[in-house]
């Protein structure tokens, strides 16, 4: 297998999970796969010996290559692109179907169009794939408090059209009390019981630098780490998603900020960014 075979193979090994990235960046089956295309082009035009990791350099790519489309439908001040519902269900072959099949839905696509270019980024990339905002942020040009900024603001447009079940926030609250309940009681094993297997916490540097881990992966890891502590940490609405500050003296410190999928919490933020803090939409609860 020659140099440009390999490529080509590996290539094909993320072609899923970028075909389903454009798909909801774009609304349109035509248009991501045009994206994924594109992609493909500017991988194989450059030297991978320095690409430590394809999968999030691919996704990096396809992001940028569907912003600038995004944005260039903005600039010939079009509509939303409105694509009709048998496009919206349409696969170029069973993989993509299955991938559409496993669409949050043409509900949400249609809030997604009334975002801004990098609002619908920075939402579809975090919230839906799990991509964490110091990666988020080069992308659309800002720093990652301000990315972070762009995910809540499309995540209150998108609790607000109701369509997409994991942005309840009563459901969201049921999801973190009983993690924060579990968390102080020590609990093993019901910490597991909210965590999805392969949940990752991230703190921001602030939070490293009073001790926090940069970073904690999987449910086993996460569920040790927790277990016993959260004494101090009170339920909040983060800009308007169900989390938890620790605000000794009434003056906010830390943020915990939670992403919910399925039930289960996927991603846990540790943030005390003095940026962040002095942006946040912070409500106690009660």
């Amino acid at each position: 297998m020659d140099g440009h075979d390999w490529l080509a193979q590996r290539f094909e090994e993320h072609r899923t999970r970028l075909r389903a990235v454009a798909y909801r960046m774009l609304g349109s089956a035509s248009e991501a796969e045009d994206a994924v295309q594109e992609s493909w082009l500017h991988l194989s035009r450059t030297d991978t010996d320095g690409i430590e990791n394809l999968g999030g350099w691919l996704t990096t790519v396809v992001a940028r290559v569907c912003l600038d489309m995004l944005r260039s439908r903005r600039s010939r001040r079009e509509e939303p692109l409105t694509v009709d519902q048998s496009e919206r269900t349409l696969a170029v072959d069973p993989e993509a179907e299955a991938v559409l099949a496993d669409s949050v839905g043409l509900a949400l696509l249609v809030v997604l169009d009334t975002l801004t270019p990098a609002e619908r980024l920075a939402f579809v990339l975090h919230d839906l794939f799990g991509v964490p905002f110091d990666e988020i942020a080069p992308i659309v040009g800002r720093t990652s408090a301000a990315a972070r900024q762009l995910a809540s603001r499309a995540r209150r447009r998108v609790q607000q059209a109701g369509p997409y079940p994991d942005s309840d926030p009563a459901r969201q609250r049921e999801v973190v009390d009983a993690f924060l309940s579990a968390s102080r009681g020590g609990d093993f094993e019901a910490l597991l019981a909210v965590l999805d297997p392969d949940v990752a916490v991230r703190a921001d540097g602030t939070a490293v630098q009073t001790g926090a881990d940069r970073e904690i992966r999987g449910a086993s890891a996460v569920a040790r780490s927790f277990a016993g502590r959260a004494r101090h940490a009170v339920p909040a609405l983060v800009d308007g998603s169900a989390g938890a500050v620790w605000a000794p003296g009434g003056q906010p410190r830390v943020v915990f900020g939670f992403t919910i999928r399925h039930g289960k919490i996927v991603e846990i933020e540790i943030l005390a960014d003095p940026e962040y803090l002095r942006e946040v939409e912070l409500t106690l609860d009660g």
